[in-house]
């Protein structure tokens, strides 16, 4: 494990945002069908296991900006090789099983003794997606209750950013994984921090650009529809960054040799047909 400065918390964004000037078109594309994939989750069946299949995808992501940072192209079905991998396969699952995990008890937890307040028709009215029974909540509980889904996230996430690239490019095993890649946090936390405020700064822009399309996007119509487009790619893009800069902050700090040639690549890829 490297200790790096804090100076490279700003590498990591160039570097990321570099990966993803390398191939856009192909970036893109598997961060719309890592959407498509997630959306399953609104089916009861498999909704679970989307859930928890979150960090094998996530890999396979990485595993995209690794071929990318090696000059090689990534097939579409790179998304889904982590899914296909063994033992690896397992850990991941287990990384998003425990996640779930400390997700609702956290939530549980900060919103303890706040459920009896909550009307019953309105919680099924906003599971439903009605936006307006948001507005008909009570302002604090309603801070409350963002405010418990943000700690539930980052603490998720605190969990797995070093763990998911040590699964599935180190193959280590879950428990050495978790404390290795949180120790690697607190040793790194400059340039952590500075990745993380280099990452607030440019959600900032991204937010009020994707604010004013949304709003302009009511209008209806053709125009309408090309503006959600543009909104779409726009936060698809941001969490295309997130991705290349934990790929490359990794890279720094654990080392990573380039991948075999042709591993999970191709020309022809019958998937985007």
């Amino acid at each position: 494990m490297n200790r790096l400065p804090a100076l490279h918390g700003i590498s990591w964004l160039a570097q990321g945002f570099a990966l993803m000037r390398a191939q856009p078109g192909r970036l893109l594309f598997l961060a719309v069908l890592l959407q498509l994939v997630l959306g399953l989750a609104r089916v009861p069946l498999v909704s679970f296991f989307v859930i928890i299949a979150m960090p094998a995808l996530s890999a396979g992501l990485l595993q995209a900006f690794r071929m990318i940072a090696a000059g090689q192209r990534p097939a579409s079905t790179v998304l889904f090789a982590p899914l296909a991998a063994g033992a690896k396969t397992g850990r991941l699952l287990m990384l998003g099983a425990l996640m779930v995990v400390v997700g609702i008890v956290s939530v549980s937890l900060l919103l303890s003794g706040s459920q009896s307040t909550l009307d019953p028709e309105l919680l099924v009215r906003i599971e439903q997606g009605d936006t307006q029974a948001l507005a008909e909540l009570d302002p604090a509980l309603l801070l409350r209750m963002f405010s418990s889904i943000a700690v539930g996230i980052s603490l998720s996430g605190t969990l797995s950013f070093m763990a998911i690239p040590l699964l599935w490019f180190h193959d280590w095993k879950l428990g050495a994984a978790l404390t290795s890649g949180i120790r690697a946090l607190f040793v790194n936390w400059r340039p952590f921090t500075v990745l993380g405020l280099g990452l607030a700064a440019l959600l900032v822009p991204v937010a009020l650009a994707v604010a004013v399309l949304f709003q302009t996007a009511g209008t209806g119509g053709v125009f309408s529809l090309l503006l959600v487009g543009l909104m779409v790619l726009v936060a698809l893009a941001f969490q295309l960054l997130i991705f290349g800069a934990q790929y490359c902050s990794f890279r720094d700090i654990y080392g990573l040799d380039a991948p075999p040639a042709g591993a999970g690549s191709g020309a022809d890829d019958q998937l985007l047909a």
